[in-house]
């Protein structure tokens, strides 16, 4: 059988594992750990394609331990149950060495099986996730176990497998192969940080380029059109998700409209208009607020005409908006006063309503004062009578308070001017 070009480049030690050298570098703590020889249990957490597997597979070799695999998505049960019933026989003398590779498809009961044998060290556990552990792995194997988080490749690390993968082909193949200027680069760029999708695009472009007197020549074209998409995809249910819209969010908050359009685009490649017209509103709100109040219809308007004319088009209403909303001052005074008012009710700092206030115009036979008292601020000279509109439990709390922009400040001056104070 032929075996996929990154089977075959995969690296044998930990100096030849491109990146992650926040865990594996000189003197890092997983290295140590690797070092000692003393395995414990392990979860490795980060997205696909950086080395979570392949690291699983040098830490096994190193050790005298029998090692067994599965696969979250395709084990059940009796797997697991399979792999306990070798601790009794030969296999088992050293213990076992189980790598549980997306550990996240497994479901409490599952995961439980395991706990027994993980606790007495019958079994030790390197289990990788693509999710955050925090969330999908069951708390019992959190608590018995040591995160490490993988990060994506930088570009210059996935270079240097990229030259080897061609490499490697050159000394396979029958034919010479040559590359356009920028080839490497591109796959580097285009695979998101995902070693194993750029030796995948590395192989596919010389697979799909036919040989012209002995020599294949790679084009920047070829390899456009196999990794075009490659950095733009990702699971709307995964944490890839929730990163990209609170990177989007916090840009917009932060008022930097490269960042924000780049973010936008992400987000559109991807197809995933909903999520981005509903932070985008809630970022006009929530961030520009009173400093700017007509920004809300105005992303309103520009929502709806993108939802309207549906992707493509609707990148250009939609980065009108997050470029405006960038640009615009920013005032979060509404957000934490209605945050402050719910914090009190959550509470119990509540309190009956004021009778001037309620919606009836009667008195019971046990009300001392009879009349309810309200006074309708129209009334009066600038619209605006001095009377209680808070419960008497909090009649002295203090919500808002006006930001340092003009349009709050005019307001606050403007009232302060009308109450007297």
């Amino acid at each position: 059988m032929n075996r996929p070009l990154a089977d075959r480049i995969r690296p044998q030690t930990l100096d030849e594992i491109s990146g992650q050298k926040h865990l594996i570098g000189k003197n890092m703590p997983l290295r140590n750990i690797i070092e000692s020889g003393k395995i414990p249990n392990m979860i490795f957490y980060g997205p696909s394609g950086v080395g979570k597997t392949t690291l699983a597979s040098i830490i096994a070799k190193r050790t005298n331990m029998t090692l067994r695999k599965l696969n979250g998505t395709t084990a059940s049960t009796a797997d697991i149950k399979d792999i306990v019933s070798e601790l009794s026989g030969f296999s088992g003398l050293n213990g076992i060495l189980l790598y549980l590779d997306e550990i996240q498809y497994f479901n409490k009961k599952q995961q439980q099986t395991l706990l027994e044998f993980i606790e007495n060290g019958s079994i030790t556990l390197i289990a990788s996730t693509t999710e955050n552990p925090y969330f999908y792995v069951y708390g019992a194997i959190l608590s018995r176990s040591t995160v490490f988080e993988f990060k994506r490749v930088e570009k210059n690390d996935v270079l240097n497998t990229i030259e080897r993968a061609y490499n490697i082909l050159r000394e396979e193949s029958e034919e010479k192969i040559e590359l356009e200027d920028g080839v490497t680069e591109h796959i580097a760029y285009g695979c998101g940080g995902d070693v194993r999708k750029a030796v995948n695009a590395v192989e596919l472009s010389v697979l799909s380029t036919c040989a012209t007197d002995g020599i294949k020549h790679i084009t920047l074209e070829t390899v456009k059109s196999l990794t075009q998409m490659s950095a733009a995809k990702y699971d709307r249910e995964g944490d890839e998700h929730y990163d990209l819209l609170s990177a989007f969010q916090k840009s917009m908050r932060g008022s930097d409209p490269n960042a924000a359009v780049h973010y936008l685009g992400r987000l559109l490649e991807a197809g995933d208009l909903p999520s981005v017209c509903r932070r985008l509103i809630v970022c006009a709100c929530e961030d520009v607020g009173l400093a700017y109040p007509m920004i809300i219809p105005i992303v309103k308007a520009a929502v709806d005409s993108a939802l309207q004319v549906g992707l493509p088009e609707a990148r250009i209403p939609l980065a009108d908006a997050v470029i405006l909303v960038c640009s615009a001052p920013k005032s979060n005074s509404a957000y934490m006063a209605i945050n402050s008012a719910m914090e009190d009710i959550r509470a119990g700092k509540t309190g009956a309503i004021p009778r001037q206030l309620q919606n009836k115009h009667y008195d019971g036979a046990d009300a001392k004062v009879k009349g309810q008292f309200y006074n309708y601020p129209h009334d009066f000279k600038n619209h605006w009578v001095e009377q209680q509109y808070l419960p008497n439990a909090i009649k002295d709390a203090i919500y808002y308070v006006p930001a340092e922009n003009k349009n709050e400040q005019a307001f606050a001056e403007y009232w302060r001017k009308i109450k007297g104070k």
